[in-house]
């Protein structure tokens, strides 16, 4: 018997083995740590975990059992990396019950899932290998301790729901911090000049050349202190419009002549093949993919693809590394193709090498082909678009890698303009360069990704053999102004994690996933959108890094990462680490415990006015962050005043350029990288994989949260007649209402009024439909609170002809549509009402004054029909799965 993860990779592997062998799928892990208590041994601090059989796998492991036992021997197959490993380790504990049964199971990896690199790997099986679990163990249980042990406190003073993660918490703060570098960024303003020149006598050969300095001296413009204090210029700049000026005067009538001409030869040299974090980047700079998305699309590339004769193919190595090294008979194949279809200039003379930054799980290989000679036109009928488009990226990277360097002619030509008036010598340069041989350019366009562009190579110049005197065209001034630093998205973010080293490939998708789910950031912007951290998000970062400073300080979870490689080495004990751990952590947790503000008692005073009584407002905080409260409320005093209002200033600005944006709202499977789709199951819609009931099967579920389920805004073709923006259809939390897109900066909502009449009650306000918590539709005044109007019938604006009431009722029974006089309705509710007694010896209470009592009422139509398929859609059946394999835990 085999056993590996998923059924996708069950299916490919058991092609390759052939008969004899059962290969099984666990369906990811099947032991974990119990979910209702921290189940990690601290009295005796032994940090040993309690592991149990995940709820809702029993049925697995019963199965892997029975079968097992029948089986000669027992492959265990999952990833080969730690979390595979860690995987392998559990099934092991299940399946070798006694020693019988322990001698059977052997482990089995491969990089790759072809028929040459599955078959080798089972003529090489191994023992489980401790140490990777070990290290995966460590992360699980370090894991744990900080979110079973910090979430309650976050629970305590902020809100219930609300979770610390260790790396998650890191990455916030990056988000975070850079938020706070947006809103303190002042603008410096500076001034950059253009010449457009060409040489004497040939009009038609002009270039641009850059004002860089005067008289030798270079032009700069000062730009603050970076972080560790140290001044920072503008190269190439002037400060204002008034020196600018000067400079153009002085250039009016200068003479323009070449001072140098430098020509060098400039290579650029391939990439190395992609690592994870540079795929999810690439993926999202050049496809529009999110991490999530293109995680998905690998793991299937992966674990295989239907591929006409050939049948279910592995297409590419493992998808999780952080090396870029490659076999040999890999490099093979890359350099065979390029010399058979290119020819052997491009060839290089031995193959290419490239080495990590650090021998972290070097195991493994870089992401690559699984044959080079399979070239993404040759299969494109069998890929989906998407998985085509992937394949591509990964493919010409990995050919590139195996190619010669590209060659430029790089020329730099110094020019001085020296005034005819003050004999000031004003220095331009200007570099280009011409592309003399492409090498792997041929293959894999670097110039798609605007950060690897080099400035050099971006320019052609005009030749300039043997030119020594200049003509000016004209001077172009521009005024510039400093930008803040980017808000960080996906692709950034993993940058910056990966630089920083915090986290590792098989972990960044879910620090990103976690962030966004909690709803500590939101994402606007489309696909390649950026982060901006909510006002949750900000004080749950605030409280944890002041009460936990050394446990969140990304120094630190660096260092945690390092000493985990370490301990997948075999040379520092996972006891250590954590005993290690667990000493600063318990005693910022116990200080934590005492002086952890309290934000749910928070009450500020503040400047502002309550617009009904005239008291001050004090700023709180309620379930959905900040707000202002009327000072006079009293919750002892029903009378008191019930104002108030959002804090909108503590909303994250959508309105910038980046946010405004508009691009890919879809999810996308994190297994397989297919579109999700929504589902509805007994505990509500959560959004499950297209794929759930395909063979091979992909069960990827996500719980929704309440505002996760609510419709994106829909635009209705209407303008705000307050501000003049777009009016949007919103899902709010008594049903749908249309209001200004343009919110929170317009609180403009269109209300359904009845037209021509006035509130029978004060006569100022309209009458507008509302809806109640519950969902059933009422009639009130538009100015509630001062006005308790309502009604829950239609109201009409016509006179009642038999009491003289200023409006009717509409009234719908199963005989027709009524109108009628709503005195009809007091009355009756009073002849039902029973009577009032009296106390004994209390003084007969005094006749009240009787009300009016109508009896009008008019039929105006037929009642409508009963809702039907035809009508309304058929009524969504439940199925088998949702009913129970696909309910959140």
């Amino acid at each position: 018997m085999v056993i590996v993860e998923s059924p996708a990779k069950a299916k490919t592997i058991e092609k390759y083995l052939g008969k004899g062998f059962d290969v099984r799928a666990s369906i990811g892990h099947i032991m974990d740590l119990p979910k209702n208590e921290i189940g990690v041994e601290l009295k005796k601090r032994t940090f040993a975990p309690e592991l149990i059989v995940s709820p809702g796998k029993e049925k697995v492991v019963e199965q892997l059992k029975k079968l097992g036992a029948k089986a000669d021997e027992i492959y265990l197959a999952p990833d080969p990396d730690r979390e595979g490993e860690a995987i392998a380790y559990h099934l092991a504990l299940q399946l070798g019950t006694n020693s019988k049964e322990r001698k059977k199971i052997r482990r089995v990896t491969f990089n790759e899932i072809t028929k040459k690199a599955v078959q080798e790997a089972f003529d090489h099986p191994r023992d489980i290998d401790q140490n990777l679990v070990d290290a995966q163990q460590t992360r699980r249980v370090l894991d744990r301790l900080v979110g079973y042990q910090i979430s309650p406190l976050l629970w305590d003073k902020v809100r219930r729901g609300l979770s610390a993660g260790r790396v998650q918490t890191v990455a916030l703060r990056l988000i975070v911090e850079r938020e706070r570098e947006i809103t303190a960024f002042r603008p410096v303003e500076y001034w950059t000049l253009d010449a457009i020149l060409h040489p004497e006598r040939r009009a038609d050969a002009t270039f641009k050349a850059r004002f860089v300095g005067i008289d030798g001296e270079p032009a700069r413009v000062p730009n603050g202190k970076d972080k560790d204090g140290k001044e920072q210029f503008i190269a190439s700049a002037l400060p204002d419009k008034k020196t600018t000026d000067q400079v153009l005067a002085d250039l009016k009538d200068a003479d323009w002549s070449i001072a140098s001409v430098q020509s060098r030869e400039q290579q650029r040299r391939p990439l190395a093949p992609f690592i994870t974090s540079q795929l999810q980047r690439d993926a999202a700079n050049k496809l529009g993919f999110n991490v999530r998305r293109t995680m998905g699309v690998a793991q299937r590339l992966y674990e295989g693809v239907e591929i006409g004769a050939e049948g279910t193919t592995g297409l590419i190595t493992y998808m999780r590394t952080d090396s870029p090294r490659v076999a040999p008979e890999a490099v093979t194949g890359a350099r065979a193709w390029v010399e058979k279809e290119l020819g052997a200039q491009y060839l290089p003379a031995s193959p290419n090498v490239y080495k990590g930054k650090k021998d972290a799980q070097d195991a493994h290989e870089a992401i690559r082909p699984t044959d080079a000679a399979r070239t993404p036109e040759s299969i494109a009928r069998y890929l989906t678009d998407e998985q085509l488009k992937l394949y591509t990226l990964i493919w010409k990277r990995f050919v590139a890698s195996q190619m010669v360097p590209a060659v430029y002619d790089v020329t730099t030509a110094n020019i001085a303009a020296v005034s005819t008036k003050t004999r000031k010598k004003y220095d331009f340069r200007v570099s280009g360069s011409v592309l003399r041989f492409d090498g792997f350019l041929k293959v894999y366009e670097v110039s798609e990704d605007k950060k690897d562009e080099d400035d050099a190579t971006a320019n052609r110049l005009p030749s300039l053999d043997g030119v020594k005197t200049l003509e000016l065209n004209e001077l172009l001034p521009e005024e510039h102004a400093t930008q803040p630093p980017p808000r960080y998205n996906e692709a950034s973010l993993v940058k910056e994690l990966e630089e920083r080293g915090i986290g590792r490939p098989s972990t960044y998708a879910s620090i990103i996933n976690t962030i966004q789910d909690r709803e500590y950031v939101v994402k606007h912007g489309g696909s390649r959108g950026r982060f901006y951290p909510t006002e949750i998000g900000v004080v749950v970062c605030e409280l944890l890094v002041e009460n936990f400073p050394y446990i969140f300080d990304t120094a630190y979870t660096a260092k945690l990462e390092t000493e985990l490689d370490d301990i997948e080495e075999g040379t520092e004990k996972w006891t250590d680490l954590m005993n290690g751990f667990y000493d600063h952590f318990e005693k910022e947790l116990k200080v934590a415990g005492k002086k952890m503000r309290n934000i749910k008692r928070m009450e500020e005073m503040t400047n502002e006015k309550c617009e009904l009584c005239g008291s001050p407002l004090v700023l709180k905080w309620g379930k959905f962050g900040t707000f202002y409260a009327c000072s006079a409320y009293n919750k002892k005093d029903p009378a008191s005043c019930t104002f108030t209002k959002e804090n909108i200033a503590s909303k994250p600005d959508l309105n910038t350029p980046e946010a405004q944006e508009a691009g890919d709202t879809e999810e996308y499977c994190e297994n397989c990288g297919k579109v999700m789709v929504m589902r509805r199951g007994l505990f509500g819609p959560f959004m499950a994989c297209p794929d759930y009931n395909a063979d091979p099967p992909c069960r990827t579920f996500r719980k929704l949260s309440s505002k996760q389920q609510q419709k994106p805004p829909e635009p209705t073709g209407e303008d705000c007649p307050v501000c003049g923006k777009p009016l949007v259809l919103r899902q709010g939390a008594y049903g749908e209402f249309v209001s200004c897109s343009g919110y929170p900066k317009c609180k403009y909502v269109k209300q359904n009024l009845i037209e021509g009449m006035k509130c029978p009650k004060c006569g100022e306000g309209d009458i507008a439909e509302r809806k109640a918590r519950r969902g059933n539709v009422f009639w009130g005044c538009t100015n509630y609170p001062k006005c308790d109007f309502t009604s829950n019938l239609k109201p009409v604006p016509k006179k009642c002809p038999e009491c003289g009431s200023p409006y009717l009722v509409e009234k719908t029974l199963k005989s027709g549509v009524y109108l009628e006089c709503p005195n009809k309705k007091k009355g009756a509710e009073e002849e039902a009402a029973p009577k009032k007694r009296g106390k004994k010896g209390a003084p007969a209470a005094e006749p009240e004054e009787k009300k009016v009592v109508c009896t009008y009422s008019k039929r105006i139509g037929n009642a409508p029909p009963p809702p039907t398929a035809e009508t309304h859609g058929p009524v969504p059946e439940k199925s088998r799965e949702e009913k129970h394999e696909l309910q959140p835990a």
